[in-house]
């Protein structure tokens, strides 16, 4: 599986869940239509968004997704048209949060990132765990091997519901 697109780069750390959907969206168990109000919490989220319309893939500072726990800062990315997020580290509920919804969340160096900020496009293969910026040398990267599945199959509840048919099997055998 390849995802791939042009890049939003946003050098921050520490980007909250605040920043990313602000708390006033949250009352919403739904994902459809949160990307309207992606980074309206941001300095400047809005500008860079308009500067960058039709980017998919974020690269970003350390720490992304910090603060309160909410599905709805992958939801938002998600349905605002981003597929992955380049860091050199996540907060973990977050980083939860995006392989269960299929973000692909890529772990990198700093010095990486760093490289990458200027990149036009990215193309990221989940299956061989590398990525490539505007066509250079691949960089790898690792994948939690659990839930790399979860993003091939769409995400934690698509990936369960095709095992259904298994777990029925092996419940009429036993």
């Amino acid at each position: 599986m390849i995802v791939e697109g042009s890049v939003l780069a946003i050098p921050r750390a520490n980007i909250d869940t605040d920043q990313i959907i602000p708390a006033r969206y949250l009352t919403r168990i739904d994902a459809a239509g949160m990307g309207v109000h992606l980074f309206e919490g941001m300095p400047d989220g809005e500008r860079l968004l308009a500067q960058h319309p039709g980017a998919s893939i974020v690269v970003t500072g350390e720490n992304f997704g910090c603060g309160s726990s909410r599905e709805h800062a992958a939801w938002a990315l998600l349905d605002r048209g981003f597929k992955a997020v380049i860091a050199p580290s996540f907060a973990r509920i977050f980083h939860e949060n995006a392989y269960t919804n299929a973000l692909v969340p890529v772990i990198v160096p700093q010095t990486i990132v760093d490289g990458l900020m200027s990149a036009r496009h990215i193309a990221i293969d989940v299956d061989g765990e590398t990525l490539r910026a505007d066509g250079g040398e691949p960089i790898p990267f690792g994948l939690d091997a659990l839930r790399k599945h979860f993003i091939l199959g769409g995400g934690f509840l698509n990936y369960l519901n095709a095992k259904i048919p298994a777990v029925r099997a092996w419940e009429a055998a036993r």
